[in-house]
């Protein structure tokens, strides 16, 4: 039984990673952190985890978060930097949810989130949590820096493409919809139930701070020789409580000699766990994910012309941030990959 830390845990993330790890059954969390709430049982925050967790908010503290084997960071970005050098020197492994250390350059780091990056020196030490493009060098890992919720659907919808070189990587699109906790738990009007309701919109369609995290990561996948991946990304809000819709587009190199992509997505994805193609002709609902770890995934040839089309869901909460940190901190340790994770999805 390994302990584990949480900071961070009043927000969606947290909670979201309490739920999962009560069950873990090689996992144990002993400290969970929050400056505001500190002395609070979490049980008053979130009834849901009465009789589950009986544990109390504490402000965050090195020490403390030193004697566990593990902690999560589930912050807004910049927090983590902070903590991060005397953590590690503690010599616990560490999963971080935020995007602190998910994009390797420090200035562009710094373009997209208008503040200097407050570690650079540890940035190399990062690993990239996505489990089917990085899980041998997750294995031994100290720091992981856990993919955000649009880059893990639009990424794992468009790797077989790019693995195989068969699509022109300059010219893709992903067109992606969230649900409203994907914005996180903080007090805003544009969050309110009278203001996403019954209503749809994109937002950032002239650049999301996503977008240098997905296209790192495509360009990691990339086979040799391929022009590096760019992307016109485009988010969308759902007034709905979680889920994300990705919708990706890609133009054939040679719509003549594709190969079968069924089959190549079968077959790519055949012994992951939290990945699932869908029969031919389907099409992916996020209800179908909702509370899982599993990403379900759809890919079509419309009228057999050069534009392959990729449809993804996932649960922006769960695949898109706590369950795959979980998935990574069982990597880390060992685990069975599934442990704390095998769960069915909400219906209805």
């Amino acid at each position: 039984m390994i302990k584990v830390g949480i900071v961070g845990g009043t927000g969606y993330t947290g909670v979201e990673l309490l739920r999962l790890l009560a069950k873990h059954p090689q996992a144990e969390v002993t400290v969970i952190t929050s400056r505001a709430e500190a002395g609070i049982p979490v049980s008053d925050l979130y009834p849901n985890l009465r009789g589950h967790v009986d544990l109390a908010f504490t402000e965050p503290d090195v020490n403390a978060l030193g004697q566990c084997d593990v902690v999560f960071f589930a912050t807004p970005h910049g927090v983590a930097q902070n903590l991060m050098p005397a953590l590690l020197a503690t010599g616990t492994r560490v999963v971080d949810l935020s995007a602190d250390f998910r994009i390797r350059d420090a200035e562009l780091w710094a373009r997209w989130y208008n503040q200097p990056h407050g570690c650079p020196e540890l940035i190399d030490q990062a690993v990239y949590g996505l489990p089917e493009l990085n899980r041998e060098t997750i294995k031994n890992a100290k720091l992981v820096a856990c993919p955000g919720c649009y880059p893990t659907a639009a990424q794992l919808g468009l790797m077989p493409l790019l693995e195989n070189n068969l699509v022109d990587s300059e010219q893709l699109i992903i067109n992606a919809a969230s649900g409203a906790t994907g914005a996180g738990r903080q007090a805003k009007v544009g969050m309110l139930l009278t203001e996403i309701s019954d209503s749809f919109k994109a937002y950032g369609a002239s650049g999301h701070r996503h977008l240098p995290e997905i296209e790192q990561a495509l360009r990691d996948m990339q086979g040799a020789g391929s022009k590096p991946a760019q992307v016109t990304f485009v988010p969308h809000l759902l007034p709905m409580v979680r889920g994300i819709h990705a919708t990706s587009y890609a133009r054939a190199l040679d719509a003549s000699s594709l190969p079968d992509l069924q089959a190549l997505y079968e077959e790519r994805f055949m012994d992951e766990p939290f990945v699932d193609v869908l029969p031919a002709g389907s099409h992916p609902e996020t209800r179908s994910v909702k509370g899982s770890n599993m990403c379900r995934i759809s890919v079509c040839q419309p009228q057999g012309r050069d534009t392959i089309v990729i449809m993804s869901v996932i649960d922006n909460l769960t695949r898109g941030a706590s369950g795959q940190a979980v998935q990574n901190m069982n990597i880390m340790f060992g685990f069975a990959e599934t442990a704390g994770l095998d769960v069915v999805a909400l219906l209805p």
